[in-house]
């Protein structure tokens, strides 16, 4: 690939907000994670119900996101020795070198109690098999407007929360988990 082609390829990838690593000896683009590994939390409640747990891949982190039927509310993540249900305080099995508790302020029923979760409480919630960094989603059950799942990572990583609107009137809880420590 001539050198005007390759830099016009980075020009426009990087434009498109891609990180990317171009076939040189030193050309590549290195993953600089600005975050920590401490609680991250918010504390509003909502009755938008969780719908779906699903998760991607991404060049410098893995990604889970949980989606909503309705304006997200709140959360409370973080690494923990053990993931403990709401309510009876079992520990759920989480395989990982580290945990992730991630608290979701918001139920995974309606309100007439039906569940709007598909997932059965201690079984998996997401395939992640071959992800970098996760190893692990396992639903923990919801109890009094509350859903907990647990996040099994390769170690304690840096990780982000953020809420992300739409599609709709839906929304997202997004936890993203780096691959390194930049």
């Amino acid at each position: 690939m001539s050198r005007t082609v390759r830099l016009l390829l980075v020009a426009l990838l990087t434009l498109a907000g891609a990180a990317v690593a171009v076939p040189s000896a030193s050309a590549t683009v290195p993953c600089e994670v600005r975050w920590g590994s401490l609680a991250e939390a918010t504390p509003a409640l909502s009755a938008s119900p969780v719908l779906a747990a699903r998760a991607g891949r991404h060049l410098c982190f893995d990604r889970v996101v949980f989606d909503l039927d309705g304006p997200a509310g709140g959360y409370l993540v973080r690494y923990v020795p053990a993931v403990t249900q709401d309510g009876s305080g079992a520990v759920l099995p989480v395989p990982g070198g580290a945990r992730l508790q991630v608290q979701l302020h918001h139920p995974a029923y309606d309100q007439q109690g039906e569940p709007t979760f598909p997932g059965r409480v201690g079984q998996s919630a997401v395939d992640v098999r071959n992800f970098d960094t996760l190893r692990s989603v396992v639903f923990g059950g919801s109890f009094e407007g509350y859903t907990t799942f647990g996040v099994g990572t390769r170690a304690r990583l840096p990780f982000r929360v953020f809420t992300l609107d739409g599609p709709g009137d839906h929304s997202r809880i997004v936890v993203d988990v780096a691959h390194h420590w930049s």
